[in-house]
Order: C-alpha cells, then sequence, then structure tokens
C-alpha cells in the first residue's frame, strides 16, 4: 500500500512538472513579443515608482501629492513606448521641470501684475492659466524639448498654489528618479533582450544534421554556419542506417581483402579484414565532417545509427538527446507533392527543427529574405538564423505582406519591434501583394 501511495505522489509531482514547464515556456513565447514585455514593464515598473516617490513625499511636507498624476503619466509614456519620441529621459526631466517652472511663474505674475492677490483654493485666474500654457509651448517649442506632461505641471503649480519655488525642485528630483530607473531598465534588460528572452540568439548552438536527400552537404554546411555563431558551437553529422538492410549488404559482400568469409550461425557473412556497410557510411562522414570543421571552423561529429523498430523520426529525436543537441537541421523530402511524414513528425515535437530546401547546393548566403506574419519565437528565430547566415556584411530583408494601407502602420511597428533587438543592418519592406505572388517576384534576388 505504501509503495502505491508513492507511486502515486511520484506521478503527480512528474505531472506537475511537466505542466510547470510547459507554463514557463508559454510565458516565454508570451514575452518574446515585445509589446507584451512593454506592456508587463509598465504594469511593474509605474505601480513601483509612484509608491517610492509617494513614500518619499509623506516624509517631506514640502512634496504634494499633485505632482504625482503629471509624473505617472510621464512615466507610463517613457515605459510604454521606450523608442518613440518622448522616450528620451533627458526630454521628460526638463519637459517636465520646464512646466512646473512656468507654472510658477504665471502664478507669481498674474498674483502681481493682474489680481494682485493670489488665487483662493477654489478660483483660478483664467489669465494665469493662459499664461501658464503659453509659456510652457514657448519654452519647450524653442528648447526642443516638448513634453505632454509638462502641460500638467504648468497647471497643477496654479491649483496647489505653488508660490514657493520648492514646487519645482520636487517636480525636477522626482522626474530625475523616474528617468534614473527608466534608463537603468532600458540599458540593462530591455536594449539587450534578445541575450535574456529570444532564445535564437543564445541557444541553437549545436546542430544534428541528417545526412539524406539530394544535396545533404549544402544542409551541413548550413547547420555548421548556424553553430559557428557560438564559440561552443558544433555539429553532428547523422546518418540512420536499417540494421535489416545492412545485414544483407554484409551478406553478398564475400570478398575481403584477403578473400576470405566466415559464415555465423544466423547465416549472414561477416567481413574479415574488410570494412562493414555501417564502416563505410561512418568514413564517409568523418571526411565530409573534416571539409566542415577546416572550412568553417566548427567542431562536427559524426553518427551512424541503426533505427532498429523505430521510425526515422524517433531515430534523429533519440540522436538528438544524446549528443545534447538543440536544433536539427534536415534536408525538406517530399511524399505525394507535401512534406514527408517523416518531416511532419519532426515539426510535432518539442525539438528546434529547420527544414532546407537546398536548390543547387549552395553552401554559402549573403542575401536573406525573411518573410514573417507577426512577432513570435518563430519569427525571432527565422531573423537570428539569417542574422547568422548572412554576417555583418551581408544583406537581411525583413517583409511582411499586408492587404490594404490600412494595416501598413500596425506592420511598420510591427516589424521596427522585431528588427530591433538584432545587431545586423536589417531593411524592411512591406508590400501589399499576397506573400505567394510577391516571393515568386523578389525570391530570385535572394539567396536564402
Amino acid at each position: 500500500m505504501f509503495d502505491g501511495v508513492r507511486g502515486i505522489l511520484v506521478a503527480l509531482c512528474s505531472r506537475a512538472r511537466r505542466l510547470e514547464r510547459r507554463e514557463v515556456h508559454e510565458f516565454r513565447r508570451w514575452v518574446e513579443n515585445t509589446r507584451n514585455l512593454v506592456h508587463l514593464s509598465v504594469l511593474l515598473f509605474v505601480p513601483l515608482l509612484i509608491a517610492v516617490v509617494t513614500a518619499i513625499s509623506n516624509l517631506s511636507a514640502e512634496l504634494s501629492f499633485l505632482l504625482f498624476p503629471p509624473l505617472a503619466s510621464g512615466a507610463y509614456l517613457l515605459f510604454a513606448h521606450p523608442t518613440g519620441r518622448y522616450a528620451s529621459p533627458g526630454r521628460f526631466v526638463a519637459g517636465l521641470t520646464l512646466g512646473a517652472l512656468c507654472g510658477w511663474l504665471a502664478l507669481q505674475l498674474s498674483a502681481t501684475l493682474l489680481y494682485h492677490a493670489p488665487p483662493s483654493q477654489h478660483r483660478i485666474h483664467a489669465a494665469g492659466a493662459a499664461l501658464a500654457m503659453f509659456l510652457t509651448g514657448a519654452t519647450t517649442w524653442g528648447f526642443d524639448i516638448e513634453e505632454p506632461a509638462a502641460y500638467s505641471t504648468a497647471l497643477l503649480a496654479l491649483v496647489g498654489d505653488a508660490t514657493d519655488i520648492s514646487y519645482v525642485i520636487s517636480i525636477a528630483a522626482s522626474s530625475a528618479l523616474v528617468a534614473g530607473v527608466f534608463v537603468l531598465w532600458h540599458r540593462a534588460f530591455y536594449a539587450h533582450r534578445a541575450r535574456y528572452l529570444y532564445r535564437s540568439t543564445k541557444g541553437d548552438d549545436h546542430v544534428l544534421v541528417p545526412m539524406r536527400g539530394e544535396h545533404p552537404d549544402a544542409t551541413a554546411m548550413l547547420g555548421a554556419r548556424l553553430a559557428a555563431a557560438h564559440d561552443a558551437g558544433k555539429v553532428v553529422l547523422l546518418d540512420v542506417v536499417d540494421a535489416d538492410e545492412t545485414d544483407v549488404e554484409a551478406t553478398q559482400r564475400t570478398a575481403t581483402d584477403d578473400g576470405e568469409s566466415l559464415a555465423t550461425d544466423g547465416g549472414t557473412t561477416e567481413t574479415i579484414g574488410g570494412n562493414s556497410s555501417t564502416t563505410d557510411v561512418a568514413t564517409g562522414l568523418e571526411d565530409r565532417a573534416t571539409t566542415i570543421e577546416s572550412t568553417v571552423g566548427v567542431l562536427c561529429e559524426v553518427a551512424v545509427v541503426d533505427s532498429g523498430m523505430e521510425s526515422l523520426a524517433a531515430a534523429v529525436l533519440r540522436t538528438a538527446c544524446e549528443s545534447n543537441c538543440d536544433l536539427i537541421a534536415t534536408p525538406y523530402e517530399e511524399s505525394e507533392g507535401t512534406a514527408a511524414p517523416y518531416i511532419r513528425s519532426l515539426f510535432r515535437t518539442d525539438m528546434d527543427v529547420l527544414v532546407h530546401c537546398s536548390v543547387d547546393g549552395r553552401t554559402d548566403w549573403q542575401r536573406a529574405l525573411v518573410p514573417v506574419r507577426s512577432v513570435s519565437d518563430v519569427a525571432h528565430s527565422m531573423l537570428g538564423f539569417a542574422c547568422r547566415l548572412a554576417g555583418s556584411a551581408g544583406e537581411i530583408v525583413v517583409c511582411h505582406c499586408i492587404d490594404s494601407s490600412a494595416d501598413r502602420r500596425h506592420a511598420e511597428e510591427m516589424l521596427a519591434d522585431l528588427v530591433e533587438p538584432f545587431a545586423n543592418r536589417i531593411e524592411t519592406r512591406i508590400p501589399q501583394a499576397p506573400i505567394e505572388s510577391f516571393l515568386e517576384t523578389v525570391a530570385p534576388q535572394y539567396d536564402l
């Protein structure tokens, strides 16, 4: 009974771990979308910053709670649009401070020149409000530090009866605190989010290449160039053999170096003094591995496995796990006009799979076209692979086809979020055409 309960607990724990891994994977895929990452940052940082400023204001009577509305709106603008026009820490601090200063000046001038008395708590000088808006607009425009929240700080100076210059100082200090956190977040995390989030830039450095099809060497070279992007990269060339076919070949091979053969109890013939079929395959793979190592400069290993009772896809996946590979780059194969069952089986697994359809055996790719549907982990991986293959001197174009001109602005923002984390020079194209006709027209201009 105890063993039964223990078995149930072990099964429940194993299931919980699988669910946890799946949830973590789904969350990583979700947060790889730049917009989701930005919204998550807004939810975390803006409330935290306002809480910090509120705590500081409670310790000092000089800081008024009236400064928080423009501070919150300005902080949201910084974090929600980190690459936008107003995502400048200097503009943010200068704009809010200048707006507060203009509001303070307008309050002083309206009180002394127009009404000769300060406004009451429930009554704001109309002329003072107009003067505050005019001064804010003129100065921020003149100094090229236009900031929407500056108008809020200018008006709040009138509402709060900010006769003391401490209001301006508190606005400057609190906005500098928010800007400092934004700079730290942007430089330490957002600008390098590809390093922390996008698996395409840090994974896939161990590549397994099943040597199949008409141009297996081209696919092997593609896998080698992908792996070469990392210092610890390696390529494993794989050939899957069928034990039954190998036995038949060994039986048929009766001539050896010394002309002798040996009949075993199983009725097959084992070659003595010569190479078996599997050994011949391994020797051929080793020659290819030597060529790849000398050309690309990446570690290249070989593996010849017996499929046994396994399917081809199962044998490939087992070898990928045993050789610690995180990407399978396989030549494309067809069956009845569509992808072969072997290819479709690989796509249904958790392993990253790249299918390469080589036309002429090309082994060098300088111009790459990357059609994307949306910002996703797949799009990041494709763009990351293109950057590795083309290198710093290559040409990379990312395209997204739209149905109407109304979709262009959304497409521009989407592609901007996609290409920003990558250091390569990347061109974006947004054709208003079906993807099939667009590729048919421009594909011959690219290598990949």
